[in-house]
């Protein structure tokens, strides 16, 4: 008798290609290489479960030239191990098993696992999101360009009924950033348009706080990480006296003390990027830590495909949010995995009559 319980993993690689240049403050995105983990049981070759590894260039702890060939020697070295058949067992196993430094394979390998467990039918963990029974907000993602192609990117977000805008700013002229914020402003007021606005480390520590003076004045919700991660004393005292509350993104990545960073800096928000901080366990410690502190979160992709944003978008959702999301990455290349995940008018949903195409 064979032992169900022992899983085999392979992976498939693929690079996906932007539809158009995405721009960000550490430059452009033309092409993103992603990894697909499948899980399988020996006995049931066609029963796969699917995680993916897609480490960010220049922001992954796993962004390393020999990426692959680690991701080789883990998914051979696993291969036959026997896992538990409960959620909460193969995450513990998995965060054993996988070094932390290593976060957006042990984010693929819980997915795939899960999935496999769950039947191979891409559920995670099953939520009202995953059975087509709700939805969840998202916002409208707004890229760096010049500034005719960010107008037009968020005319076309407006006009599609998103209700919560995020701009990327950072590397264009300052000025027509703020043009960019009162063009939205002079439409739509705080209660019809959430605003929020996503530096990506890109201010200065000497003149962060002149620059959120003056994007206060448009009502933001937020800005993600004003300032270069590691500069706590600084980025304390600005969460101290900012004028708009203050969400901390890259600023978690490769912190083992979670909640030394928190009493420190005492931000006003977090940003949970399951890929970057090592999957669905370490996601969940973020969200309890914070919550302890009244510290608000969102969950945001980052720019998976969408077999990993179906899993953020089914973790979202089990941990019942309440504000939007940043999950609507999906629609950025050309060469994206069909799914049944769709966005209309600011919302993600998961339509149980459209067919996954299948890793290849």
């Amino acid at each position: 008798m064979s032992d169900s319980s022992k899983i085999n993993f392979d992976y498939v690689k693929r690079t996906l290609v932007f539809k158009f240049d995405a721009g960000t403050s550490r430059g452009v995105l033309k092409t993103k290489d992603v990894f697909w983990i499948k899980a399988f049981h020996a006995e049931r070759p066609g029963l796969l479960g699917w995680g993916e590894a897609a480490p960010l260039v220049k922001l992954s702890l796993d962004d390393r030239e020999d990426f692959e060939h680690v991701l080789r020697e883990i998914v051979v070295g696993l291969s036959g191990r026997s896992f538990e058949k409960n959620e909460a067992d193969v995450l513990r196993q998995l965060g054993e098993l996988i070094p932390f430094e290593l976060p957006s394979i042990r984010f693929a390998l819980e997915t795939a696992i899960l999935d496999l467990i769950n039947g191979g039918k891409k559920k995670i963990l099953g939520s009202g999101f995953y059975n087509g029974e709700k939805a969840i907000s998202i916002n409208g993602l707004i890229w760096m360009g010049h500034q005719d192609f960010m107008l037009e990117q968020i005319n076309e977000k407006l006009a599609q009924g998103f209700d919560c805008i995020k701009m990327k700013i950072g590397a264009i002229d300052f000025r027509q950033e703020l043009d960019l914020l009162d063009y939205i402003r002079s439409k739509f007021s705080k209660d019809q348009v959430t605003l929020r606005v996503d530096a990506n480390g890109a201010f200065s520590t000497e003149d962060a706080l002149g620059k959120l003076q003056h994007l206060a004045q448009y009502d933001l919700h937020s800005i993600e990480q004003p300032i270069a991660a590691g500069n706590w004393d600084t980025m304390k005292q600005l969460c101290a006296v900012t004028p708009l509350p203050i969400a901390l993104d890259e600023e978690l990545i490769g912190v083992k003390g979670k909640a030394e960073l928190l009493d420190k800096i005492e931000p006003q928000h977090i940003i949970l990027k399951p890929t970057l901080l090592g999957g669905i366990l370490e996601t969940k410690e973020w969200i309890e830590l914070a919550e302890a502190r009244s510290i608000g979160w969102w969950m945001t992709s980052a720019l998976e495909s969408t077999i990993g944003l179906n899993a953020i978008a089914q973790l979202a959702d089990s941990l019942e949010t309440k504000i939007p999301q940043g999950l609507g990455t999906g629609k950025l290349y050309m060469n994206n995995l069909e799914s049944p995940l769709e966005i209309d008018r600011g919302q993600i949903h998961y339509n149980q009559a459209i067919a996954w195409e299948e890793p290849a």
